[in-house]
Parts: C-alpha cells; structure tokens; sequence
C-alpha cells in the first residue's frame, strides 16, 4: 500500500478521483460549502449523523463529489485515539469494497497525533491475509491520500514515522499470521536475512552446533522435542557510531508451543502458532528501521525453536544450566518462554548495552491482569519504564507498568537448583518476569509480556503486530544518543509498588 500525504482542504478533497472518500468529522462540525459538509451540516440538523468516534454515515454517488464513494466518520475532539477510532470504522467498512484508490480527509484541527493516527489506523483495517489462501480477495487497497488542511512540510516528520511504522505493523502481523508449519524457525532465520540484505543490516543465524558452544543449555532444553532445528538470530542496525551504546530488542520466538510434556488443552491450541509474536515484532520493528534510518544502534536477538513433546523433551524434574551459569529446575514445561530468553539475556550482555527490551507471549497470567488493551511492562529502571510507557501512549499502542517487588521472587526457589521456571499461580506475570530479571542485572533492563495484546481470537482471529508502534516510538525518542536509562541497573520494587498503588 501506498500512502501519500497532500494539503488541500475538504473541498479539494470533494474533486479527487478516487473510489471512496472518508471525511473525518470533530465535534466541532463542518462550516464549509462544500458538497460533503453540506450533507454533515444536514444529517446533523435531521439527527441522522453524529460525531462520537466511530460513528459512520456512508452515501453513494454524492452530487459534486468525484470519489463513487463518500464515508463520514465521527473523531470527537479530534485527538489521535479518536481519529483511529474513526478511522478504523471507516476503512474497516470498506475492505470488502472493489476500492484501489482512498483519499482520507482530516479536519482542519488534526496534529500529529492524529496524523500518525490514521495512516496507523487505515493500514491496520485494510490489512487482508491470503499467502496461504488458495484465492485472494484483489480487493486490497493499493493507494492512499491523506490530506491535511495545513502544510505538509508541518506534518511530514510524523507521516514518515507512520508509515514506517505501518509497514513493520504489516511485516509483524503476515509473519504472526502464517500457519507454523510454515513460519518455523528456518523460516524466521530466512526473513531475518532477507530483511538484513534489503536495509542493509548485519545478520547471523545460529544453528544448534553453534548454540551448544555458546553454553545455552535452557535454550537448547527446550528445542529438544522437535524435529525442526532451532535459530539464534542476531540482528544488527547501524544508525550512528560504532562507539554508541546500542538498544537490544530480545523477541521470544517458540513458532508453535503445545506445553511440551506439560502438554496445553486441545481447544485453541491452533492459536499458539502466535507464541512467536515477540520474535515477530523485533522484525516487524527492523522492517521499520529500514524505512526511517533513526540515529542510533539497534541489536535484535531472536531465539527460535518449537516446544513439543518428545521422548527427548525436557521433562518435570529435569535441571538446566543456563549461559549464565545459574541452574534452573524445570516443574513445567509450559513455561518454555522464559527458559529461551534467559540465555538470549546473557547473550545481550557482550553488546554492552544501553538499554535491553524483551517482548514475549509470556504468561496467561497478564491476560487476566490486563486483557486484550494494555500489554504488561516490567521493568528494572523507572527511566526506562517512562520511556516505553510514553511511547506507548503516543503510538496509542498502550501498555501498563507492573510490580518487581523481591518478595515475588520468593516463590521460585527450589531445593534442586539455583531457581525454579514457576511460582505458582499468583502473580504469575510478575513472577515470570521476576524469573527474566534474574538474567538481566548487567544493564537497564524492560520486559513487556504481550500475551493479551499480541493477537485477537474468535472471529477477529489473528495477529495485531503489537507492539511494533509502541518499539519503534520508542527507538525514534532515543535518536542522538538521547539516555532515558540511568547506567546502572537497579529494581525499583518500591516504585513498581507505589505505580501499582497510585493506579
């Protein structure tokens, strides 16, 4: 999809060949002459519109309009979460629709806000997955406009963020999507290589003789019971100086996960599939650095492996060795998330990093805690928590701060290793990021569990390619060697308690 962004108010917006038209409506309503405004202005006074986000009024062949379709989508106050909403509905209400070219109007108060909002917003409704369809649709949208009443030159930096964000949204969600028979970690180790030749990036992909040198033996453990043979990627973007301190970004990447020998309950296994969607998302926000070339270093670790039982598989009772040393008894195979990561952790450390975020599918535990809108940030430096929580909420990718207190530490401990891979169910989310934070004492560490965030189920089934905006938000505001995390890693437990509290 092609995303261009022009000036002209909605009365040019009215002359554009095009197949449809939004026109995206605020509270403050349409004073023009202009055939569009004209039909708000009435269906206003009829009762028959009015401009609560989300709220539509769709009209064919509008007299003086050129597009063949005109579509009137409420934003409220026009603030960013409002015009996605609009958006959203809009576009999500024509992706049945034989519609090639789109022209979507902003209103006269649009900010940036709102115009990372509807490029975002219009790129995620229109999204259609076919690879594995034996028929595509040959609906899909091939050009979209979108036009400000303003300067373009006002509004440029926040429409090429958006559409670079958009498409490592894209790249995110078709590698989530593909079902694992075909996104195996060969496949995952393919696309990294892809990506590195087309942006120009480093790339390694380790197979499991290189691994074993390494020492990843909780990694290794949990690769055991698959025929599929496991992947390390590492991925490197340069975008400043050698000497700069680089962001690693750690994705767990199990491409199917059945519990192992602590198999899962047959219904909605299928959706497991998903369980690589933190690995997803560190290439979905490389695609992304591709397109915007931010100031700054960027490594990416991915390890890459299924977890399925076997008479190899690691079993209850079995004691790993980690890279870093540390033994961990294993009580359940189904939190096989975690023992991958720890070694990627560990890995992290010869980068000598400025900062370390892992994404994981990591716990059904968040889930309960935050549903399908937030996604879980645990983190071991307040500098770097503010940092991804205002990304988060600029990108309207949102996520929400969890508590490290010691304490939830005290359930890991076992009499056969240096720590257990569960607690328990209580504070399972805690206690598995309590878990990670084990590995991660070497520098300011963040873990953001997306379980709930990362895909959607029932009819809506499929990957949302979170949290690509809320990283690359992120990496952008730490262009220029910009330091949003104190050099020394601590764990504020105190502070999580009081976030948790005040919230």
């Amino acid at each position: 999809m092609d995303f261009e962004l022009k000036t002209f108010d909605l009365a040019d917006a009215c002359r554009q060949k095009c197949d449809a038209l939004v026109a995206v409506v605020t509270d403050d309503g349409m004073a023009g002459d202009d055939p569009v405004s004209r039909l708000v202005q009435d269906a206003r006074k009829s009762g028959d519109f009015e401009s609560k986000p989300g709220k539509l009024l769709q009209a064919w062949r509008v007299e003086g309009v050129a597009a063949r379709r005109v579509v009137i989508a409420g934003a409220g106050d026009g603030s960013g979460k409002r015009v996605q909403a609009a958006v959203q509905a809009a576009v999500g209400g024509l992706r049945h629709k034989a519609i090639k070219r789109l022209v979507v109007a902003l209103p006269g108060s649009a900010g940036d806000d709102a115009v990372r909002a509807a490029v975002v917003a219009t790129a995620d409704s229109s999204y259609a997955y076919v690879a594995t369809k034996s028929k595509a649709d040959g609906r899909a949208i091939e050009r979209v406009t979108l036009s400000v009443p303003a300067s373009v030159t006002a509004h440029r930096q926040a429409f090429d963020a958006a559409r670079g964000t958009a498409a490592g949204i894209e790249f995110a969600r078709e590698l989530g999507n593909l079902p694992p028979n075909v996104a195996t970690p060969t496949r995952l180790g393919d696309e990294a290589r892809k990506l590195a030749k087309a942006h120009g990036f480093r790339c390694e992909v380790l197979g499991p003789k290189e691994v074993e040198r390494l020492g990843m033996g909780s990694f290794m453990a949990v690769a055991r019971g698959s025929e599929e043979p496991l992947r390390f990627i590492v991925l490197q973007y340069r975008g400043a100086a050698e000497s700069q301190a680089p962001v690693v970004l750690v994705g767990k990447g199990i491409t199917f996960d059945s519990g192992g020998i602590s198999i899962k309950p047959a219904p909605e296994m299928d959706e497991m599939k998903f369980d690589m969607s933190g690995a997803a998302s560190v290439l979905g926000t490389f695609r992304a650095l591709g397109e915007l070339k931010p100031k700054l270093n960027v490594v990416g670790l991915i390890p890459a492996c299924e977890n399925l039982p076997d008479g190899r598989s690691m079993k209850p009772g079995d004691v790993l060795t980690s890279m870093s040393g540390q033994t961990i008894e294993v009580l359940n195979t189904d939190a096989e998330g975690r023992l991958i990561l720890c070694d990627a952790l560990t890995y992290a450390e010869r980068f000598k990093p400025r900062a370390v975020v892992d994404i994981a599918t990591l716990t059904g535990a968040c889930v309960i805690a935050l549903g399908g809108v937030r996604s879980g940030l645990f983190a071991s430096d307040d500098n770097l928590a503010r940092a991804l929580q205002e990304a988060g909420d600029a990108a309207l990718d949102l996520c929400w701060r969890m508590p490290l207190d010691d304490e939830y530490g005290d359930g890991l401990k076992t009499n056969f290793a240096d720590v257990a891979n569960v607690a328990g169910r209580p504070a399972g989310s805690v206690t598995a990021a309590k878990f990670l934070q084990r590995f991660a004492g070497k520098y300011p560490w963040a873990h953001l569990d997306i379980a709930g965030t990362a895909w959607k189920g029932g009819a809506a089934k499929g990957s949302t390619g979170r949290p690509v905006g809320l990283l690359v938000q992120y990496l952008l505001s730490q262009q220029d060697g910009k330091a949003t995390a104190t050099t020394k890693a601590t764990a504020p437990a105190k502070a999580g308690r009081r976030k948790a509290a005040a919230r």
